[in-house]
């Protein structure tokens, strides 16, 4: 079937997502994935193929029940992209990475806390990390829907983290805050826990980000 233009929109950004992980510094390889929906289903990244070869017919069109089409197998994990997608209508896309400060804290098996008011950007006062389950499956998946629970962004355990968003910009975005907050984190701990803003104050930080970056209409 040809892809209608939305389709093809979204195919070509879901490409240079790939390609921007991986120029921004938090993914190397073919390690990372990236989905958008689409109607009854979703695009996702095909596994095995180098990002800077990879073309826009060759992402992968998924259905909810997992089905797809053409000769490219889709990635290992598009389990936790599709239940993240099917669950959380707010999301429209979802980035994974191997980002090195994220997944330093994720192989500690720790969380981001409320260190610094951009934790906010995650949709509440701490980033959680989903327990350990073997890459690409059921058990991973439903692992990160638990800790993206009123959340847009995980750690996963000895794996990497998971970013997502109303666009795939959104959540690449978000996917470099989650690594900025895990360097600093770092950064701290050899001083000792750091300090923490209270839950009142990330509320008041929610608030005002449903504004923040926009300008006024003009009159």
């Amino acid at each position: 079937m040809a892809a209608g233009p939305l389709e093809w929109r979204l195919r070509v950004e879901l490409v240079e997502t790939c390609r921007a992980m991986n120029g921004l510094g938090i993914n190397r390889g073919t390690s990372g994935n990236v989905s958008v929906r689409l109607g009854e289903g979703f695009l996702v990244s095909p596994t095995g193929v180098p990002y800077d070869a990879l073309r826009p017919e060759q992402v992968v069109r998924m259905g909810w029940d997992g089905g797809f089409a053409g000769d490219l197998l889709p990635s290992s994990e598009w389990r936790f992209h599709r239940d993240v997608l099917a669950a959380r209508p707010d999301l429209e896309a979802v980035v994974h990475t191997h980002s090195v400060h994220a997944t330093a804290l994720a192989i500690m098996g720790r969380g981001i806390p409320a260190i610094h008011y951009m934790i906010a950007a995650a949709g509440g006062p701490d980033i959680r990390c989903a327990p350990y389950a073997t890459f690409g499956t059921q058990e991973l998946a439903d692992a990160v829907l638990a800790a993206m629970d009123e959340r847009r962004a995980c750690l996963l355990a000895h794996h990497g983290v998971i970013a997502a968003g109303r666009t795939l910009a959104r959540a690449l975005s978000l996917a470099v805050t989650v690594e900025e907050l895990a360097q600093q984190y770092l950064l701290c701990l050899p001083h000792g826990e750091p300090p923490v803003l209270d839950e009142a104050e990330i509320a008041t930080v929610l608030d005002k980000f449903k504004t923040y970056g926009q300008q006024p209409a003009k009159q």
